[in-house]
């Protein structure tokens, strides 16, 4: 068994400890060891660079690319989901070796990761969306036509469900999708038109049945919940995260403190929809305006929600915008109250208990898989983070390696893929070449 040796880096753990000096040892697809004076048998020198634990992006749409409409309309069924593969392999780029799919991934797209068909994070998957009639997931249009963002298929049941008896069902076609997490509209939102993100939606027994029979089978449930009596209803109802939270009252922000019920808060969503607005992709008016409204409360409601003590874990809803762009979110989350620190756990530990992968990543600690990455410059300072990634690792491979240049930047997408670069450690210690420079994955 190789061990591989990354040394004369600084360590953020992710527990809550600070950053301090130290080596991490890798064995196959674990840590084996972190702390000083380790040894291996491949060596990679880290000085200069943070080592991170490999990031979660709770919140992403793997098989969607913009949400252009119009576009979806030109689009065949299955482009899909080689546009997943490209989306996938744009934030394993960004050093997110983990995240949830709020929607659209299907059985299919895990065993392909699962098989190394294609590379990316792995994928915690809610398969589909479910919303009421005239809700948000409903794609109805004016002239009579439908047109939603994910059309159902065998491996994906449809998104409209009303009354306690067809939620029932509907949560168990998803279990049997394979589905590892339901995912419940109880409000309206931000990108579909016709629907109002301050309103709530489902009654309470539509609600206990969702959480009812999810829980039957193990899942938790995350609720798309933008208006502030949505997210009251989804609480009590039991769901486990809050996703969105745009419109905040206090009355919600204190029990979902009291209940421990998480805040997934996606800032980037709206900030990233009104810049591609500016730049004139076409959007019907009701979600131009509703996107434009939400920012600064948005931001505001996050604010509020932190200083009273609800946890929160990190997600972009990347998929609604390109994907790639997804460290956006860390800077955002550090304008709205949360410090350096807090930040990073967002991204980390406390997205993968959100998850309840708390004991096999989200920490850099002895056992965790080998999910890493390392960093340039000041791991608190979020500006242009993206762009400080200098190697990533996914269970023990190293997956993503980019040189500085000139400018420091990575390079582009043809050149993300380069291999490990490392030396031999030989009798003379570390970093000793034995036979040259040793390439790995």
């Amino acid at each position: 068994m190789t061990r591989t040796l990354i040394h004369s880096g600084t360590v953020f753990d992710g527990t809550g400890a600070g950053p301090r000096p130290a080596d991490v040892v890798l064995e196959d697809d674990r840590i084996l060891d972190i702390g000083t004076g380790l040894d291996g048998d491949l060596a990679v020198d880290a000085t200069g660079l943070t080592v991170l634990p490999g990031l979660i992006d709770c919140h992403v749409h793997t098989v969607l690319s913009g949400a252009d409409r119009l576009g979806m309309m030109e689009e065949p069924f299955s482009y899909q989901f080689f546009a997943a593969a490209r989306n996938l392999r744009r934030t394993l780029d960004c050093g997110i070796t983990t995240v949830r799919d709020a929607g659209g991934a299907d059985l299919g797209v895990k065993a392909a990761l699962a098989d190394g068909l294609i590379e990316g994070p792995d994928v915690v998957a809610a398969i589909t969306v479910l919303g009421q009639t005239g809700g948000h997931t409903d794609g109805w249009l004016a002239n009579g036509e439908c047109l939603r963002l994910l059309t159902p298929h065998p491996g994906r049941p449809d998104m409209i469900v009303d009354g306690p008896a067809e939620m029932r069902v509907r949560v168990r076609e998803l279990v049997r999708a394979g589905a590892d997490v339901i995912k419940v509209c109880t409000s309206g939102g931000v990108l579909s038109p016709r629907d109002d993100p301050r309103h709530a939606h489902f009654d309470d027994e539509e609600l206990a049945v969702c959480v009812a029979e999810a829980a039957r089978a193990g899942l938790a449930v995350m609720a798309h919940a933008q208006g502030a009596e949505g997210v009251r209803n989804a609480v009590r109802a039991g769901a486990r995260s809050i996703e969105h939270g745009i419109h905040l009252d206090d009355t919600a922000i204190g029990m979902m403190a009291d209940a421990g019920v998480w805040l997934v808060p996606t800032l980037l969503a709206p900030i990233a929809l009104t810049e591609r607005m500016d730049a004139g992709a076409a959007f019907p008016e009701a979600v131009v305006r509703k996107a434009r409204d939400v920012v600064e409360v948005h931001r505001a409601s996050v604010r509020r929600a932190a200083e009273a003590g609800v946890r929160i874990a990190m997600g972009t809803d990347s998929g609604v915008f390109p994907h790639g762009s997804n460290l956006r979110e860390l800077e955002l989350l550090h304008a709205a109250g949360l410090d350096g620190p807090a930040v990073l756990r967002a991204a980390t530990s406390s997205a993968a208990e959100l998850l309840g992968l708390g004991d096999r990543t989200g920490t850099l600690a002895p056992g965790r898989r080998a999910d890493l990455l390392l960093l340039a410059g000041d791991p608190f300072d979020f500006a242009e983070y993206r762009s400080r990634v200098r190697v990533v690792f996914q269970r023990g491979r190293q997956v993503r390696r980019y040189g500085t240049g000139a400018d420091g930047e990575p390079p582009g997408e043809a050149s993300a893929g380069a291999g490990a670069e490392g030396s031999r450690i030989g009798p003379a210690g570390r970093g000793a070449p034995a036979g040259g420079a040793h390439g790995g994955q």
